[in-house]
């Protein structure tokens, strides 16, 4: 029957196990569970039930949907590449023939291709690896922006991990191999889904229009494909568990996704493992081939087909030397051991890039070769330092010896080998214990740890085996080297947590081994102690290495130093400490390293530092200094009201009658300090003594509240609040009284005196009250930052242009721009500028019209002004366009006139000077008379439209008045001249203006223009 796995969906869930039944803690984003469905319909391939699966799509993405044109340009390339190997043209056009011929490809009508919701085209192409042509197919493709791909979920890693396959095929004396063919082809795609995996292909048939062709099965490239084949493998698993559940267990647990490998304790449960996959596994269309065995009896019974081609060569032709390789690393089965092949590579030059490809092509997943490969770590880092890109060849030379030395050892990679079973065969059904033993180092460059298997038999023999090591190169900020220390016990922690949970034999013992015995003490103290680096990795070491055993060992016997500090090929290639282990464990604990003991003078740079904290047991009956300890009313009343709750309470909210009742109690401790006397003689029943200070006051006891409070004669008034007949006394020296203040303050946003206090003295009767809110606001900072003066700043230098002596008006010269002012040209109206021209020596006015904010209108304006005032020599003004575009203007009329003009003129160009932008106080001088005639130009105008002559005829008169102000003090004395105005020094005499009429106020609106501006100008 066909089983149909329906959508999977993302569910947020932290405890799950959909897979094997056992309950584990996953992280809420990386869970996925399935929702699972039987399909009554069934799928038969060549007379075998094929396990049907949809792809995982990712939840509200829009259909998809791309044309075959967008795939056309990557087969017109595809086509190129192979018209020039026609070899591979032909294994091209055979690979998609067998495809089609064996049902995982069909090809597809063009005509059904639009008939479909949904259609995606995946282009593909031809890569050779290992001396064989593949197909690949680009899932990642993007079209308009998006792949298929990135609308489909990877879904949860389902299998085993790789460390986790090696170490336990090592365990045991007998071990098998094999491998699925085509496993991701045996499982079949749902059939609306097969329209997302479409390609197209011609057989190199230019000039015809290209071949539709559609997925059946899984695709290798899809990023599902692994998750989808793996889940069908382990359901039939499941649901054939086999003799003794031996299928299930190997396919959850020696499977990773085609390949097995397993290891078996005698060859009859070989030869049961092998035969009960085979035919369990078959039923499903999972065929395993490329069997392979160290022991030739367990495979002798299969066809030729399923076994090997190595093992083939081994078992018919008696051949030595053969080997299978196996996730990565190559198994010999005479000498039952793993080693390694040798993976060169061939470049032009030495750049960052080549060396990272090297380096990758370097596979270790059990670490065997840890202290070679921690060199080029190094070296890698080392790269580093500066700035380089990945193709530029100048490397320095330092390094580049070092890398070609490191380079030139690869051949010898082929002669490094180390035993698969981790104890010799004969020995393996006498062992009585087995004990891991990781050894941790750090040197100022690495870190790492080394891993072994220790065990012994029932006579007394030791056997000692490599496991795994694990190296971590130092990172650039500078660490301490008990800090290295503590991060390479980290890793070994780590590495014997990952053998304990992937080995499947019992151990009787897990020993840690450091030679630093600062971290050792580190360790044997609570995490608490340290600081956060030291504390946070304390703290999972004693978590990972609960129930494990650490000690000591001396650096000279710790088989770790090999890993930190490197070693050459060719000396791992002859015994040595790091991979047969150290010697010291072949004999028995009781001659083992052991703890130096004390150890002086230990670094204690990592402690945090000591909390002192102290309880109050009595208190005297003097006065504490509390006030040091509350910076607000807010503070020492939330205080007293958890004070009031007791510890027990603390976690309780505090209500409003909480805090109501603390401030009762501050109220009530402050009168006991400050009226002692007042308060036991009310207490008693008797008044205040004729001495108190409160006895103007009449004070009276609260029965109640247990307060004094103001008495008078307002007892009786029963539309008034109690507390404002009766307000409670304060002392106005007393700290709490002081808080009680700054609290008011703040909350009335820092205003007068009388303020807070008419605030205060609705409920509160303060000693003084007034100087005791002055003397508290006084010392606020807010308040004096907010009432306090800005200081005047000292006044500079006048500038030079306000004191050229002997030259004529206006040699230095201000000019600025006014208005706009509306003036009446028929029956429209019309804007116009005032321009001010002011003498900086002299202070004398010049007023003028211009039409537009241009710099036309200036330039014309400046020329009215030099015919009438002279040239001048330099001219001021701000950052306006109309200046600077007459600047420019002059520039370049200047550069454009004949040499001999130019000649003439030099000594008379006029310098401009800009003030500096946004800064107007630069020219205060024009600014202040501005403001005069604007100020009186539009209180008299206002909005009204006058004539263009009119608005002129005022501001010349303005002029006239401006330069009529006497330029100092006017004396009181007759025997004392006048004083000088700027017209004395323009025109000789102190006004130039003519007689004044006196007009109504009605002939403001008069027909006649100049007796119209008169007035205006009278009024200014």
């Amino acid at each position: 029957m066909w089983r149909g796995f329906g959508r999977w969906i993302p569910c947020h869930i932290k405890a799950v196990d959909w897979l094997c039944g056992r309950s584990r803690i996953e992280k809420p984003w990386s869970c996925w569970k399935p929702r699972l469905k039987t399909q009554d319909s069934r799928v038969q391939v060549g007379n075998i039930l094929r396990y049907a699966t949809p792809l995982l799509r990712k939840p509200n993405v829009p259909p998809l949907r791309a044309p075959i044109k967008a795939v056309l340009p990557n087969l017109r390339s595809l086509e190129r590449r192979l018209g020039q190997d026609p070899l591979r043209a032909q294994e091209h056009s055979a690979a998609i023939h067998k495809l089609v011929e064996g049902g995982a490809v069909k090809e597809v009508d063009p005509k059904e291709t639009s008939t479909t919701d949904e259609s995606w085209y995946i282009p593909h192409h031809v890569v050779s690896h290992n001396g064989k042509n593949r197909l690949v197919f680009n899932c990642s493709f993007k079209f308009q922006g998006i792949s298929l791909n990135d609308t489909l979920l990877p879904g949860p890693t389902l299998g085993p991990s790789l460390l986790g396959v090696l170490l336990r095929f090592r365990e045991h004396a007998v071990a098998v191999s094999g491998d699925i063919r085509a496993m991701f082809h045996q499982v079949r795609l749902l059939p609306e889904d097969r329209s997302l995996l479409r390609f197209i292909c011609r057989d190199m048939r230019r000039d015809e229009s290209p071949d539709v062709y559609e997925w059946q099965v899984l695709p290798f490239g899809t990023a599902c494909s692994p998750c989808c084949a793996t889940f069908a493998l382990q359901m039939h698993a499941r649901n054939h568990p086999g003799p003794g559940g031996v299928v299930t267990h190997s396919v959850e647990h020696c499977f990773y996704v085609d390949n097995c490998l397993q290891s078996v304790p005698n060859t009859d449960e070989a030869k049961v493992l092998v035969d009960s996959l085979r035919s369990v596994l078959s039923s499903g269309g999972f065929e395993i081939r490329q069997w392979a065995c160290n022991k030739p009896e367990v495979l002798q019974h299969l066809p030729t087909e399923a076994r090997s081609d190595n093992m083939e060569g081994w078992l018919s032709k008696n051949e030595s030397g053969l080997s299978e390789p196996i996730l990565g690393l190559n198994w010999q089965w005479e000498t039952d051991t793993l080693g390694y092949k040798s993976r060169t590579l061939q470049y032009t030059s030495l750049t960052m890039r080549n060396v990272y490809k090297v380096v990758a092509r370097q596979y270790d997943p059990l670490g065997f070769i840890a202290p070679y490969t921690t060199r080029t770590k190094l070296i890698v880092q080392s790269m580093w330092d500066k700035p380089r890109d990945w193709d530029d060849p100048l490397l320095p030379a330092d390094l580049q010896r070092a890398w070609m030395e490191w380079e030139s050892e690869l051949p010898l990679l082929s002669s490094i080998s180390l035993p698969r079973p981790y104890t010799p065969t004969h020995a393996q059904q006498e062992i009585t214990s087995r004990q891991i033993h990781v050894f941790s180092d750090a040197s100022e460059k690495a870190y790492g740890s080394v891993s072994y298997m220790r065990t012994e038999d029932t006579q007394g023999r030791v056997y000692l085996a490599f496991i795994a090591a694990r190296s971590r190169v130092a990172p650039r900020k500078q660490h301490s080297v008990p800090r290295l220390e503590l991060c390479g016990a980290l890793t070994a922690a780590q590495l014997a947590k990952t053998i304990e949970r992937e080995l499947t034999v019992k151990l009787d013992q897990i020993v840690l081994w450091s030679d630093s015995t600062t971290v050792l003490t580190w360790l044997r103290s609570e995490s608490c102690r340290f600081k956060v680096f030291v504390g946070t990795r304390v703290a999972e070491i004693q978590e990972l290495t609960a129930g494990c055993t650490w000690r000591y060992v001396d650096s000279a016997r710790n088989p770790a130093n090999d890993v930190t500090r490197g070693k050459t090929l060719a000396e791992l290639v002859m015994p040595n400490r790091c991979s047969q282990g150290p010697s010291f464990l072949l004999k028995g604990p009781a001659e083992w390293p052991y703890s130096p003991g004390e150890v002086s003078g230990l670094d204690t740079s990592e402690y945090r530092k000591p909390t002192s904290c102290g309880v109050v047991c009595s208190v005297d009956g003097k006065e504490t200094t509390l006030g040091q300890s509350f910076s607000s009313w807010k503070a020492l009343v939330e205080a007293v009201a958890e004070e009031a709750h007791g510890a027990a309470d603390l976690k309780k909210p505090l209500s409003a009658e909480d805090y109501r009742q603390a401030e009762l109690t501050v109220f009530r401790r402050s009168q006991s300090a400050c009226f002692a006397e007042e308060l036991s003689r009310l207490k008693a029943g008797r008044l205040a003594c004729r001495s108190s200070r409160l006895l103007i006051l009449s004070p009276e006891l609260d029965p109640v509240e247990g307060v004094i409070r103001v008495g008078g004669r307002l007892r009786r008034a029963e539309l008034l609040d109690p507390a404002f007949k009766h307000p409670i006394i304060l002392d106005p020296s007393y700290w709490t009284t002081k808080l009680l203040i700054q609290d008011y303050d703040a909350r009335l946003c820092h205003p007068g005196t009388e303020r807070v206090f008419a605030e205060i003295r609705r409920q509160f009767w303060i000693l003084r009250g007034r100087e005791a809110i002055k003397r508290v606001q006084y010392q606020c900072q807010e308040s004096r930052r907010w009432k306090s003066k800005p200081s005047i700043p000292k006044m500079s230098d006048l500038p030079v242009a306000h004191l050229r002596l002997y030259k004529p008006a206006f040699y230095s010269t201000g000019v600025d721009c006014f208005g706009p002012f509306q003036v009446k040209l028929g029956r429209r109206s019309e804007k116009r500028w005032g321009i001010i021209y002011k003498c900086l020596t002299t202070r004398a006015v010049h007023l003028d019209l211009i039409h537009g904010m241009d710099a036309d209108s200036f330039l014309m304006s400046l020329r009215r002004f030099i015919a009438r005032r002279g040239t001048p020599a330099e001219l001021y003004s701000d950052q306006g366009t109309n200046f600077r575009g007459g600047e420019k203007e002059l520039s370049e009329c200047f550069r454009s006139m004949s040499s001999d003009l130019r000649q003439l003129l030099a000594k008379q160009k006029i310098d401009f000077h800009f003030n500096p932008p946004a800064a107007p106080h630069f020219g205060g001088t024009w600014e202040r008379e501005i403001k005069s005639v604007k100020a009186a130009l539009y209180t008299v105008i206002g909005v009204q439209p006058i004539s263009e002559e009119v608005l002129y005829t005022v501001l010349l008169e303005v002029e006239a008045i401006l330069n009529s102000k006497p330029l100092g003090y006017t004396s009181s004395d007759v025997v004392d001249l006048d004083a000088i105005t700027p017209n004395v020094l323009l025109m000789g005499q102190p006004d130039g203006a003519l007689p004044q009429v006196v007009y109504p106020k009605s002939e403001g609106l008069s027909r006649r223009r100049w007796r119209h501006c008169q007035v205006i100008a009278d009024h200014f």
